[in-house]
């Protein structure tokens, strides 16, 4: 997707992966709530793309774990849906609109800086580039439906240069997410949230400016979110906005 001439994002696929990747200078991360995780009402960005968004919208994709499993906090614009926990895996939005991915209290937030929101879940799936040392164990990241130890999973990481990167993939095990993460040269990963129910990425096209956006699903196999992020969801999610 090109804003403004220059290259924003773009998605690269395999058949059971999809890693849509951002550049910062030119777009945001924005963190919504949904009807259920973290609640509809009182948020900034609340659990539909909102029409403030929608003409700079670029892609969208999901949230963490359900809050009420206790994997990890969630806050936004002064206001906590979940507290934050130290060591925690933390994607950061800070106030300049730069997003940052890392160790809670370690990593980040960075000195100086004001923070916007944060989504936890887990601890680093990797860091410094290297996985974390647990990432052969299935079980370890969650409960899969059914047990199966490769189900729908998805994660959002950082390169180097700042980059964002989303992975999501259906039949994947740990490794396997982290195997394409690593091969997008990311060097701090969050696992997000994983199940074919609740693992969707989106881009949006935008008609020429005349008429509804136009939702890309990132993997034509994935399952989808009823409404693709357009209409209310239950679950908390992420928006990438041109700046």
């Amino acid at each position: 997707m090109r804003w403004g001439g220059q290259v924003a994002a773009w998605v690269d696929r395999t058949p059971s992966v999809a890693e849509m990747k951002f550049n910062q200078q030119l777009v945001e991360l924005h963190l919504h709530s949904g009807t259920v995780d973290a609640g509809a009402f009182g948020w900034r960005y609340g659990p539909s793309i909102n029409a403030s968004e929608a003409g700079h919208m670029v892609a969208a994709f999901n949230g963490g774990f359900k809050l009420s499993v206790g994997a990890g906090g969630f806050e936004a614009y002064g206001r906590s849906g979940a507290p934050l926990q130290s060591g925690l895996a933390s994607i950061v939005t800070y106030s300049d609109g730069t997003t940052d991915v890392g160790s809670w209290h370690q990593e980040v937030p960075a000195g100086g800086k004001e923070v916007a929101s944060v989504r936890q879940n887990l601890t680093l799936l990797i860091d410094h580039g290297v996985p974390a040392s647990n990432a052969g164990c299935d079980s370890c990241w969650g409960a899969t439906l059914g047990g199966v130890p490769n189900p729908a999973r998805s994660a959002l990481g950082i390169t180097a240069t700042g980059r964002l990167v989303w992975v999501g993939g259906e039949g994947l095990t740990v490794e396997d997410l982290v195997s394409a993460l690593l091969a997008a040269h990311v060097v701090r990963a969050a696992e997000l949230d994983i199940n074919p129910e609740w693992v969707a990425g989106y881009f949006y096209g935008h008609r020429g400016g005349h008429g509804p956006l136009a939702p890309v699903p990132a993997l034509p196999s994935q399952n989808g979110i009823p409404g693709q992020y357009l209409g209310p969801w239950s679950r908390d999610f992420f928006t990438i906005v041109a700046r």
